[in-house]
Formats: structure tokens, sequence, C-alpha cells
């Protein structure tokens, strides 16, 4: 009984110690490769002007500098707006777009012809024409960041619908199924990985949009400050822009990775 119990304990702290080095190993990696990054960043700043590369203090007081003043919380509270509201949009729209593209052939051969053809456009060639129609304000960068997230959201649900076994319809119709249980029971279940997967990088893709907009018509957000930055010759603040635009693609990556998991394991 002894042997058994001190067995047991070997082994659940042989466990224990096992989970705490991989935990730490997954800050402490993280950690050691940023650190790396920053000390060959700063060494590569010393062998050159601070307008061609600013140190990393000096992009760090620089955004201080921004934080002190508002202007970097209301740049990055500007950009995150538009990027979440036309990427939103755009996931809304995309979504059953594909679906229906995918599942019924006439709605893809009315449709195929436009996503073929405006898939290729991109949203910097549609930003004049976006001011004349829309106006200067908030509707033309939502409107540009929604243009580059549906395409990608629709081919991305088409190829998951396009992926589902048609043994399982075949099974399904065969048990009295209808189309829309075909849709509700297994070709939306089995097409969510590919719809996650095409919010994702059409969540990247519209940043790139938004700094586009934002450079032609924005007087306030990321873009329209590295392009200020420009203008004054302040290369340390276009690094502040750069880093605040990849920490908000970080954050919001995460958090809708978290919420889609959640959201699977409940439903699906």
């Amino acid at each position: 009984m002894t042997y058994i119990t001190n067995g047991s304990s070997k082994m659940i702290a042989t466990r224990i110690r096992s989970l705490s080095m991989e935990q730490i190993g997954r800050f402490l990696l993280p950690a050691i490769s940023i650190s790396g990054g920053l000390l060959l960043w700063h060494v590569c700043s010393l062998m050159t002007s601070p307008l061609f590369l600013p140190s990393p203090l000096m992009v760090w007081n620089a955004a201080v500098e921004m934080a002190l003043d508002g202007s970097l919380a209301a740049s990055v509270w500007a950009s995150g707006t538009r990027i979440f509201a036309g990427w939103a949009a755009g996931v809304a729209l995309g979504v059953p777009l594909g679906l229906f593209m995918g599942r019924f052939r006439t709605v893809r051969m009315l449709v195929d012809p436009y996503i073929e053809f405006f898939r290729f456009i991109p949203p910097i060639a549609f930003v004049t024409l976006a001011v004349i129609w829309l106006g200067p304000g908030e509707l033309t960068k939502i409107a540009l960041i929604f243009y580059t997230t549906i395409f990608i959201v629709t081919l991305n649900t088409i190829a998951g619908v396009e992926s589902v076994n048609p043994l399982r319809l075949q099974a399904a119709r065969s048990l009295g199924a209808n189309q829309r249980q075909e849709m509700t029971s297994i070709i939306l279940p089995s097409t969510v990985p590919f719809m996650v997967t095409g919010a994702r990088i059409a969540m990247g893709n519209s940043f790139l949009t938004v700094v586009s907009a934002e450079i032609v018509s924005a007087q306030q957000g990321l873009g329209a400050t590295i392009w200020t930055a420009r203008n004054f010759a302040r290369t340390d603040w276009v690094f502040v822009g750069i880093i605040a635009l990849g920490c908000l693609g970080f954050l919001f990556d995460r958090i809708f990775r978290i919420v889609t998991q959640k959201t699977l394991k409940r439903f699906l």
C-alpha cells in the first residue's frame, strides 16, 4: 500500500513538474525571442542614423509621448473601429453568400462572374471612387474593408461546402432530411473551420486596407499617423504606428480565436 502511494505521489509530482516546465517554456521562449530581436534592433540602430533606423528607446519615448497627448489612443481606436465594422460586415454577408454559392449551382453561376472579377482588383484602386461616392467620412474606410473581407470569406466558405463528403448528404437524404436540415446539420458544421480560416485571413487583409484608406482620406488613425510622421521626418512615429498595428492585429486575432473556440465547443 505504501509502495503504491509513493509511486502515485512520484507520478503526480513528475506530471506537475512537466506541466510547470511546459508553462515556463511557453512564456520563456517568446520572451527570449523578443529580447533577441530588440537587442539586434538596438545594435543595428547604432550603425546608422536615427532618421533611417531609430533605436528601441527612441521609439519607446515617442510612444510614451503620443500616449500622453492622447494621439496614440485616438489613432488605435479609430483604426480598430473601422477594421472591426468593415470586417464584421464582410463576414456577416460573406458566410451566407458562400453557403448558397457552394450549395446551389444556380446561385454560383449567377454570382461567380462578379466574384472572379472583383476579387482581383485591390481595394486601394477604389479609394478615389469611394471618396467620390461615399464622401471622406467613416463609411468610405468601412466600405473598403468590407470589400476586402467579403471575397476571402466567400471563397473559403465555398471551399468548405465543396469539401463535404457527398456520402454524408446521401445518408441524410435516405433518412428523410430536407435541404434545410442538410444545411444546418451537415454542411454548416463541416464548413465552420473554413469560415474561421477565411475570417482570420480577411482580418489580416483588413489591416492592409485600413492603412491605405487612412493615408488617402483620414485625419485620424494609424495609417494617418504613419503618413503624418513621414511629412515631419519622424521615423520613430512611423515605428510606433507599425508596432501599434501589429499589437492591435495580434489582439484582434487572439480574441477571435478564443471566442470561436468557446462558441464551437458549445454549439457544435
